[in-house]
């Protein structure tokens, strides 16, 4: 992991707030054009990397995909010099006030999410979590200067630095998915000295976290054969129930449920259980919430897959994630790709 976690450190130090995902894709197309065949932009944006197999033409494929955007903010006003927020994606403003973040208007400017003096704050609100409508960012300028510099719609995205914590681990905003690029990354680098049948398409999405429009497109432009999509579960930490949690740094989980092929589900625990690579079963009995809800009903319907990597405080720029379950993932994903053989579509039915 140690020659990835560069790369991950400087994704997760990147912006690429949903529909807006230029920034971080030139820094993924950079560390996988030496690792594929083609490379190549969706008209919504997602990259798209091709790693041909060497099976006889023509060959079925199938998709990796992780979403690339990240949750934020965009400004919605301007009162005085101090900027007025919304949410891009899922926020909890619980965690924000305090937070550094980088607003993005005609020149990039640091700031600060505040929040009034408690005392001056209405009743309600006293000794109790602020909503959004209530926080503001200052990044210090004087109100003809920051009307000069920021408009309504500009974004804001987190700035807290990557933190390298114990016990092999990572903190910091962004995870949430530049976690899963990173498996998918290990994926394409064990591929380079091993021999798969099927055609592979690594694809970063966007628009996750709002829209799903990237898994939607994607799937229907490439019409891959198999999906399987690569995202964040919720890892145990304090107050969270332990049903709904999964260890961080004993594997990645395996999802089970109608947005899964059973079939996929199965031949993907073999593989784990032959390899002694250490997983959960993840239940999802409706929607995943991930990129797999649109791919599986894509065209006629992809037999798709998910691979959750768990993540503590989601969707707060503290996540954290253990190093060895992103390359346990990535392991895992090539296995399964060496291991395909031109009969594995006959052979794959929903009853498995």
């Amino acid at each position: 992991m140690s020659d990835l976690l560069p790369f991950l450190k400087s994704m997760i130090s990147t912006p690429g707030l949903s529909g807006y995902e230029e920034p971080i894709r030139r820094i993924i197309e950079d560390a996988w054009r030496p690792l594929a065949n083609e490379l190549s932009i969706s008209r919504l944006g997602s990259l798209h990397a091709l790693k041909k197999g060497d099976g006889i033409e023509p060959r079925p494929a199938i998709l990796l995909a992780a979403h690339m955007d990240v949750i934020g903010l965009m400004v919605t006003g301007i009162t005085g010099e101090f900027l007025r927020l919304t949410q891009v994606g899922g926020l909890d403003a619980r965690v924000l006030p305090g937070q550094p973040v980088i607003v993005h208007g005609r020149r990039d400017l640091p700031g600060w999410i505040i929040q009034p003096p408690d005392r001056l704050l209405p009743g309600m609100y006293h000794a109790n979590p602020v909503p959004l409508s209530h926080l503001y960012v200052d990044t210090g300028l004087n109100e003809r200067q920051v009307t000069q510099t920021v408009r309504v719609g500009d974004l804001i995205s987190f700035s807290q630095q990557p933190l390298e914590l114990k016990g092999n681990t990572l903190a910091g905003h962004s995870l949430d998915n530049r976690a899963s690029i990173i498996s998918i990354t290990q994926c394409l680098q064990e591929l380079q000295d091993r021999r798969h049948g099927w055609d592979v398409w690594a694809v970063t999405t966007t628009q996750e976290e709002v829209t799903l429009a990237g898994a939607y497109s994607s799937a229907y432009q490439l019409r891959p054969q198999l999906a399987v999509v690569i995202d964040v579960s919720f890892a145990k930490s304090p107050g969270c129930p332990e049903h709904n949690t999964f260890d961080m740094g004993k594997g990645p989980t395996l999802g089970w449920g109608p947005n899964i092929h059973p079939g996929l589900h199965k031949s993907f625990r073999n593989i784990a259980d032959k390899l002694e690579i250490p997983y959960c079963v993840e239940v999802m009995a409706g929607h995943s919430g991930t990129d797999a809800f649109a791919m599986q009903v894509t065209a006629d319907g992809i037999p798709t897959m998910v691979i959750g990597i768990p993540l503590r405080y989601m969707h707060t720029p503290v996540e954290v994630v253990a190093l060895k379950d992103l390359t346990r993932t990535g392991h895992l994903l090539a296995e399964f790709i060496t291991q395909l053989d031109v009969d594995f579509m006959g052979k794959l039915s929903w009853d498995d």
